[in-house]
């Protein structure tokens, strides 16, 4: 296992941060195609339709043609819902991370490095209209290259941004990830986050992909308080 160590990022990252995450949004699109052919509709879709084209037609070619149409139109769904990850990013806290992530105190951004190579990143975005109030920051853009996983990357900089958010004084981070990224899911869970609910992006609704909003409650950064005083405030 290299050795690898978390910092902040800089604008010499930006090249290599964009292309690391573009790969990690690239990656979920055989996950999803797949997951798309195993709906009930799907299947009917993918059955019926050539079926249905052959009994009026009379021919098998045309409705091979068909399920390769359909098939065809699935893939380009799947991979259409996650290139738009990135475009709408680029168009906004991605679009300058220095800016997005440094211009004001509460936000940051981390990246971690490896061989002298960045294999990871992750962000931390202050919301600046909690809900209730509250001290929120958002977890943003976890991803580790695929060949450095597994050896608790993503975990240490999610341990990164907690220290940082409890330094902060935030009392929540909030995180979304999609019912298809197991691992994930696996992880948030382990390090104490709670499900809230689960909602889709419009994209996401035509292959039934729900995404799971998380939410991590901080603990207190004070160990003692005085009577009648309580959180971290």
């Amino acid at each position: 296992m290299a050795p690898y160590h978390i910092r902040k990022y800089q604008e010499s990252d930006r090249k290599t941060v964009l292309a690391l995450f573009s790969q990690g949004m690239a990656e979920h699109v055989p996950t999803t195609f797949l997951h798309t052919l195993k709906l009930p509709r799907t299947l009917v879709l993918l059955l019926g339709g050539p079926l249905a084209l052959f009994l009026v037609s009379g021919s098998w070619f045309l409705a091979l043609m068909a399920s390769l149409t359909l098939l065809a139109a699935l893939w380009f769904l799947a991979k259409y819902s996650w290139t738009l990850f990135p475009v709408v990013s680029l168009q906004t806290d991605l679009s300058d991370i220095t800016k997005s992530y440094f211009s004001e105190r509460g936000s940051c951004f981390w990246v971690v490095e490896a061989e002298g190579q960045v294999v990871g990143m992750l962000g931390a975005l202050r919301i600046q209209e909690p809900t209730l109030g509250k001290g929120q920051w958002e977890l943003l853009h976890l991803s580790v290259a695929l060949e450095h996983r597994g050896q608790g990357i993503a975990k240490a900089l999610v341990r990164t941004v907690l220290q940082f958010a409890r330094d902060q004084g935030s009392s929540e981070v909030v995180l979304s990830t999609s019912i298809l990224q197991p691992s994930a899911l696996t992880l948030y869970q382990s390090m104490g986050f709670q499900k809230t609910h689960q909602y889709f992006f419009m994209s996401f609704r035509l292959m039934a992909v729900p995404f799971i909003r998380f939410i991590y409650q901080v603990p207190c950064a004070q160990v003692s308080q005085a009577p009648g005083q309580g959180g971290c405030f």
